[in-house]
């Protein structure tokens, strides 16, 4: 996708920071370019990091987690404030990594699985037919000819149309599942690595293999069972640990949030492992080799974006060295009331949106006025300045109270049609809205 096409699919989802969306996507836009150079020039370009100064509330998580959609790319959002300086009580940051490869191995694996699918359903259909239409033999064991193969193929038909049907899903058949040791204690056995372990029960298995056992359950269910089987049995597990090093170390995207937390200006109280944290978090930046249960990773190419709301602290806080790895600044402005306005009806998964289809559960039709919209949006902006200012999630805390009633009584008004307009919204928030001690902890 060119950075025009990647924008504007994330204008789908998110109103405005039109100069964040920019960044983004001339960042995911390079990855592609990078891939086009030969080596060894394309070893040597590296991703500018982007860090994103803002409020909270204003988009930035939502950027990031969009755009590692459009990539089709690992992506995982971690919290600086839960590390802690090698030494300390905490977690270790090459867990980030780690996690990464968790994110990026599942999302091969069921890449892997999606390709195999259909193979997976034949062989489960015919292992289930198998056990429905047992194989006549003889008394040394192999199948008896009978002459009647004609006959035989024909009724083995018959019963696989059956079961397309779903004529079959409530017979009872016994099949054999994994099953695994119940008698085994947990415990986790942990590497000098930092803190990547492997269950005990994960490492025994590997070594003695899965135990079977024979379950007796309902043809819909076993179909799903014998199909996950089948599925497991046709997909390579040692490529699929390949390709995810490859797509994490390629492709990942890691979403530092809250980074002026870990400044000497932005923390609070006598934390003496803030710097520590930036210092641990420099290598990964950097570029590193990470140690994973699936195998060595380079952080080289994983593109990281932080973001902070950068209140009391300055991005120049950090160390000089971790701010010369985020290069590319931009700021998010706060959202006024036309934001919040468009925000609640301009995304295609919009907050009024979400509520009407859940409504339309009970078959009670909710609809907006522009006046209702308007005025959600008006007192979303009111409480934000009057108490802490929390962005957009004001909005979902308004929302719920303003179809608070509604969602209560909705199995009562089957077939009802409600209107949200500005006099329903002040009945609703008026109150609330205008006592600021009670819409402190209301709103």
């Amino acid at each position: 996708m060119t950075p025009r096409e990647i924008i504007s699919e994330l204008d789908r989802y998110i109103v405005g920071q039109n100069d964040a969306k920019r960044a983004v996507a001339i960042a995911l836009r390079n990855r592609w370019r990078r891939q086009q150079v030969p080596s060894p020039m394309r070893e040597e370009i590296t991703p500018k990091n982007i860090l994103m100064i803002g409020p909270t509330g204003v988009g930035k998580t939502e950027i990031a987690r969009r755009l590692a959609r459009l990539a089709n790319a690992p992506f995982i959002k971690v919290e600086a404030t839960k590390f802690t300086e090698v030494g300390y009580v905490g977690r270790d940051v090459e867990t980030i990594i780690r996690d990464l490869v968790d994110t990026s191995i599942k999302m091969i694996r069921e890449e892997h699985l999606a390709r195999v699918q259909t193979r997976a359903e034949k062989m489960a259909e015919d292992r289930l037919l198998d056990i429905l239409i047992p194989h006549p033999v003889n008394a040394n064991g192999p199948v008896a000819s009978s002459g009647n193969n004609g006959t035989s193929s024909d009724s083995r038909e018959k019963m696989r149309h059956k079961l397309r049907l779903g004529e079959l899903d409530n017979r009872q058949v016994e099949i054999e599942v994994d099953q695994a040791p119940t008698h085994m204690p947990a415990m986790q056995v942990f590497s000098n690595q930092g803190n990547e372990g492997m269950d005990l029960q994960d490492m025994l298995g590997s070594i003695m293999g899965k135990q079977k056992q024979s379950k007796r359950m309902n043809v819909a269910d076993a179909m799903k069972v014998i199909q996950q089987q089948e599925a497991d049995r046709l997909i390579d597990q040692e490529a699929i640990k390949d390709e995810a090093i490859k797509r994490a170390e390629n492709d990942g995207i890691v979403f530092l949030d809250e980074m002026d937390k870990i400044t000497h200006r932005g923390g609070t109280g006598g934390d003496v492992s803030r710097e520590g944290v930036q210092r641990d978090l420099l290598p990964l930046v950097e570029g590193t080799t990470v140690s994973t249960r699936y195998g060595h990773l380079k952080t080289d190419h994983i593109l990281f974006i932080a973001s902070g709301a950068f209140h009391l602290a300055k991005p120049s806080d950090l160390i000089p060295e971790l701010q010369g790895r985020f290069p590319i600044r931009v700021n998010l402005t706060a959202l006024g009331e036309d934001e919040f306005r468009r925000i609640l009806v301009e995304p295609e998964s919009s907050l009024t949106r979400q509520y009407a289809a859940l409504l339309k559960a009970e078959n009670v039709t909710i609809s907006y006025s522009d006046d209702g919209i308007a005025e959600m949006a008006r007192i979303a902006v009111l409480v934000n300045a009057k108490t802490e200012n929390i962005g957009a999630r004001r909005l979902h805390t308004l929302l719920e109270r303003v179809l608070e009633d509604i969602s209560f009584n909705a199995s009562e008004r089957d077939g009802e049609s409600v209107e949200v307009n500005a006099a329903f919204v002040r009945s609703q928030l008026d109150e609330i809205s205008a006592d600021e001690d009670l819409s402190r902890y209301i709103l």
